[in-house]
């Protein structure tokens, strides 16, 4: 069975006889369904890939495609065992987090991953751990999506109701309201687990030399507290109302930036086995580009089109998110004593009901303080500075064209020529870039 979107199944109908489902992975069984005591634990099923320089020429001209029909092959295993373990088990949560997976998404990380492998040297040889890391990052970035509607109370994700809501939706009928809401978040924070448990399943099943494992695992443990250092630091800021320049960024950087484009290129690198210098240079590129991203996706939330975003518009000013871009509106309107510009923001950030009205008169402070040239403008310095630092480093020319162009789009910015020697901050340290400084000043 291939992973599809999840349909309703009414409460009433009759769940699959548990004692008639063969299992998967030929486990012996009672009459309970359940694997015999004692019986051999067994892994999944790995899918084998044939990678030749062909097969690699194929994955160059779309990556996105190639991890999809990984990730394709593998869910279709992890849902089968997951409905032979139980079928509602299997209905309600394994294919939600299957078609999650697969029906969504730009495949941005596991690009990165990719590029910066060939970028390194990388073949045949390190390809298939190549695209199973991206296939991981995939599989993470959905525990986390999937989390981050919950804790946010969003109601759509990708045009589409979120996981909670539909979850929720499916017993309507059979729950009181309050319970049905409740039931649907639980089961979204453990579809989440389950598709970060599967993310860890992808990464332990890696096929790798000893030192390249090591490099792999450390960069993986790290990179997933990170990411919950990021989202508690999101979390943090809304509850306190934390109007800090600086932990704005350091939460952009630990949430977003680490995890979406610096940690998958050094995953990349180390699959390759590039040496510290390329390595350095690719994950200080990564650096500056991420928090970039975190930056413009700041911006989108406010000023974009829903029907590009695929969510509503101003969820973040309704949540109350400490974002870089409100602490800089709130800092200039302090420097130049803008009394009206204070008081929308007081009254209007961490408002759950804001009406689309109010949120036009927050979109017109971020433009009148200044706010957004001024988070434009840092987005361009960082992508500037990011471009500079993986020019410096010797890597494959086509692979450093393509790491070019993921990077200018993750970041939402028109790509550039190679800069020449000399530039403003050339050779400048990444620390010092992201500096916050002051905001507060015109600039």
């Amino acid at each position: 069975m291939r992973p599809t979107e999840a349909k309703d199944l009414p409460v009433a109908q009759k769940a699959p006889d548990p004692h008639s489902v063969r299992p998967a992975g030929g486990f012996p069984l009672l009459g309970d369904g359940l694997p015999a005591p004692g019986a051999p634990a067994q892994a999944p099923r790995p899918v084998r890939l044939r990678l030749d320089d062909d097969g690699l020429a194929d994955v160059d001209a779309d990556v996105p495609a190639a991890v999809g029909r990984l990730l394709a092959d593998l869910l279709d295993e992890r849902v089968e065992r997951a409905a032979a373990l139980d079928p509602v088990f299997g209905h309600d949560l394994a294919e939600r987090v299957a078609a999650f997976t697969l029906e969504g998404g730009k495949r941005m990380r596991s690009r990165f991953v990719w590029w910066a492998l060939r970028a390194c040297g990388g073949g045949p040889a390190e390809a298939e751990a190549a695209l199973r890391v991206g296939a991981a990052l995939e599989l993470i970035q959905t525990c986390a999506l999937v989390h981050d509607d919950v804790m946010d109370g969003s109601p759509l994700r990708r045009g589409r109701p979120v996981l909670h809501a539909d979850v929720a939706a499916q017993y309507a009928g059979a729950v009181p309201r309050d319970g049905g809401r409740r039931f649907g978040e639980a089961a979204a924070i453990l579809a989440g687990d389950l598709a970060l448990a599967w993310a860890d399943d992808t990464v332990a099943a890696l096929e790798l030399d000893a030192d390249t494992a090591r490099r792999v695992r450390d960069l993986w443990s790290t990179m997933r507290t990170e990411m919950v250092a990021g989202q508690y630091l999101d979390l943090q800021g809304q509850v306190t109302s934390s109007v800090s320049l600086a932990r704005a960024v350091r939460a952009a950087c630990l949430k977003s930036a680490l995890y979406s484009v610096e940690r998958p290129l050094a995953l990349g690198a180390a699959l390759a086995g590039a040496d510290a210098a390329r390595a350095a240079a690719l994950c200080s590129a990564g650096r500056c580009v991420g928090i970039a991203f975190q930056l413009r996706d700041d911006l989108a939330d406010v000023f974009g089109d829903p029907a590009h975003t695929g969510k509503p518009t101003g969820g973040d000013i309704r949540a109350g998110k400490p974002t870089y871009l409100a602490a800089v509106a709130r800092a200039r309107a302090k420097a130049t004593g803008d009394r009206r510009a204070l008081a929308v923001l007081r009254r209007s950030l961490g408002r759950a009901d804001l009406p689309d009205s109010r949120l036009g008169e927050v979109r017109d402070v971020l433009v009148t303080t200044g706010a957004r040239d001024v988070v434009e403008a840092k987005i361009d310095r960082l992508v500037a500075q990011g471009m500079r630092h993986l020019d410096s480093a010797p890597l494959e020319a086509q692979a450093r064209r393509r790491l070019r162009e993921l990077l200018h789009a993750a970041a939402g910015t028109a790509p550039v020529p190679a800069p020449g020697p000399g530039g403003a901050d050339q050779g400048m340290p990444v620390s010092a870039l992201l500096t916050v400084g002051s905001e507060g000043g015109v600039r």
